[in-house]
């Protein structure tokens, strides 16, 4: 097995307010959440305060299984009274309203901001609590596969720059932070190699670099899934945990490869 010892990732910068460490951004930051409604009436508002509670409420304590719990339908009923304030901000900004269409039409990002105690409150009722603290740098390792075209992603290949991107969006709704290795420092580490190296060995040149850990995965271009197959793994207190995704776009790849980290390293269990 070829060793990595020089391996350095490369650190993903902050995407807008909502990347980087609770601890840096804030329990302002940590107790929001954003959805896209159409327009700001009172009907559409409704319905994004609770997608809004959904979001938050995983945002705050990382535990991706409360939306599906029995006990939320009550709580999503009456989502508005929970949202210490909102704010709007029109996704078509500088762009004329179009003929026949209003501005209740256009889409809107509807921010909800709640206030600690409220929130942590509602976990409680749920079996669920606060995952405070620094949230840890996770870094990738991912091999890819379409057809003949495969490849790990690095920080500095022209092929990864989408699913880079991709995958730095999937962060912003837990906090999370990820860094990617630069291509030079894993030339020897093929898809292959990648697959059949153990999680240890990964933790622990993720450790050398300054992440926590590794989050390992592949990434597979199915025509009979009609999109990509996901395969993901990460060691947590002794237990490697492993997860997977079927049929979706690796947009959805990454947002499940993200949220089963955050369930995992908030201490949640089994994504």
């Amino acid at each position: 097995m070829p060793r990595f010892s020089r391996f350095v990732p490369v650190i993903i910068g902050l995407i807008g307010a909502m990347a980087g460490s609770v601890l840096a951004a804030g329990l302002d930051d940590l107790y929001q959440s954003q959805t896209i409604v159409t327009g700001t009436g009172e009907v559409n508002r409704q319905i994004g305060f609770r997608d809004c509670l959904d979001k938050v409420l995983v945002r705050v304590s990382g535990d991706q299984r409360l939306p599906g719990k029995p006990e939320m339908e009550a709580l999503l009923d009456k989502a508005g009274g929970f949202v210490d304030s909102f704010r709007y901000h029109d996704r078509l900004e500088g762009i004329p309203v179009h003929d026949e269409q209003g501005t209740h039409d256009r889409p809107h990002d509807l921010t909800c901001l709640y206030k600690p105690a409220v929130i942590d409150k509602v976990l409680a009722q749920l079996g669920s609590k606060p995952w405070l603290g620094e949230r840890p740098t996770v870094a990738v390792f991912l091999a890819a596969e379409q057809g003949t075209r495969h490849f790990v992603l690095s920080a500095d290949d022209e092929r990864g720059q989408a699913m880079r991107e991709s995958f730095v969006n999937a962060t912003g709704p837990l906090l999370m932070r990820i860094a990617f290795p630069p291509a030079a420092q894993i030339s020897g580490l093929d898809e292959k190699a990648l697959r059949a190296t153990d999680i240890a060995t990964l933790d622990d040149l993720a450790r050398k670099a300054g992440a926590k850990q590794a989050l390992a995965g592949s990434i597979v271009w199915s025509d009979k899934d009609l999109g990509w197959i996901a395969d993901w793994r990460l060691a947590d207190g002794g237990k490697t945990y492993r997860w997977q995704v079927r049929g979706v776009s690796f947009d959805e790849a990454f947002r499940v490869a993200m949220r089963g980290a955050a369930q995992v390293l908030s201490g949640n269990g089994q994504p």
